[in-house]
Formats: C-alpha cells, structure tokens, sequence
C-alpha cells in the first residue's frame, strides 16, 4: 500500500528540513519565525511566478494599494525576496543584482507590514524584519541539505555574514568580517 503524504506530515518534515538548516547553519530562529518559514515554503512550493517577478516594481505597486491589499503585497514581496536570496540566489546573479538587494527590499517590505499591521502580527513582521538575513542563511542551508548544492559566491557570503555577524565564524572561520564602503567598481 502507497504512503499518502497528508498536509500534517508534509509539514512535520519542513519542520525537520528547516530545523535541521537552523543546527547546520547555526541561525537559531524563535518559534514564531519557524513556524513563518515553514509555511512560506509550503505557500510558495508551486509559485511559478517567482522567478518571473521585478521586485522592486511590486514592492511600489504594493505601496499604492489600498491597506487590505497592500498588506498581502508587503508580504509577498517580503517571502519572494527571501526565498529568491536562500534559495535562488542564481536569480539574483542573472538579475544582475547583489544578494543585498533582496536583503534590503525584503526587510524593508517586513517592517513596512508591521507598521500597517495589527497587534501580533506587527510583532511578528518586525522580528522577519530584524532576523531576515538570519532566515535568508537558513533557506541557505535548507538548499544544501535538500541538493548539497551550494549556490553562495563568496562575494554573497560576505554580504550575508556583515548582514548577520553570526554568520561570520561559520561561513569564514578565523576571519574578521567587515563591512566595505558599498562602492562598486
């Protein structure tokens, strides 16, 4: 007899993935932030439009919404940024932009929601705010440990580690990670 994978089993073993890339990447999440990034990826699991999206287009367009809608805007640009810089960081590269622009216009998408949102939620919204590199490093390792591909350059993983130092001693042990002048040349 076949297994059929029920929404609660699916979702026990995303927990598992997840909590797993939070051990190996030493980015320990608060539950909240857990249980947001589980579902996020269930959400998104089937999103054909995420590759397809100019973010920085629908975060304005969310900004001239109404509140109800732009509040679902808000988010979805938030979870595309973050799942596009953990585990499509390629995109990124073929979009000719640094991870530090999903970094900055997905934290920056976050704490807008919270300060359109209510109560808890703001709460909430304000900590994926606060800890978005910290959940983009864990999508990371959710990416290695689901295909033990690493899709890092180096030049991501500096821009990660100066986003959250924790990063630092496990991505460049031994190293003092500082931050650059934010030119390019």
């Amino acid at each position: 007899m076949s297994r059929i994978l029920t929404d609660t089993a699916a979702t026990a073993l995303w927990h598992e993935l997840v909590r797993e890339a939070e051990h190996n990447g030493a980015a320990p999440l608060d539950n909240d932030a857990e249980s947001y990034l589980v579902f996020l990826l269930m959400r998104h699991l089937r999103d054909a439009e995420l590759g397809g999206r100019i973010m920085a287009l629908d975060y304005l367009e969310a900004l001239q919404n109404a509140p109800t809608p732009r509040e679902q805007k808000l988010r979805d640009v938030g979870d595309r940024c973050l799942l596009i810089a953990g585990l499509y960081p390629q995109q990124a590269q073929r979009r000719l932009v640094g991870l530090d622009y999903f970094l900055a216009l997905g934290a920056q998408a976050y704490t807008d929601l919270a300060s359109a949102a209510r109560n808890v939620l703001a709460e909430l919204y304000g900590r994926l705010a606060e800890s978005f590199a910290r959940l983009v490093r864990v999508l990371v390792e959710v990416r290695r440990l689901a295909s033990g591909f690493d899709a890092l350059g180096a030049l991501d993983r500096h821009t990660l580690c100066v986003a959250d130092p924790c990063a630092a001693t496990l991505e460049f042990p031994g190293a003092i990670v500082i931050a650059g002048s934010g030119a390019r040349h």
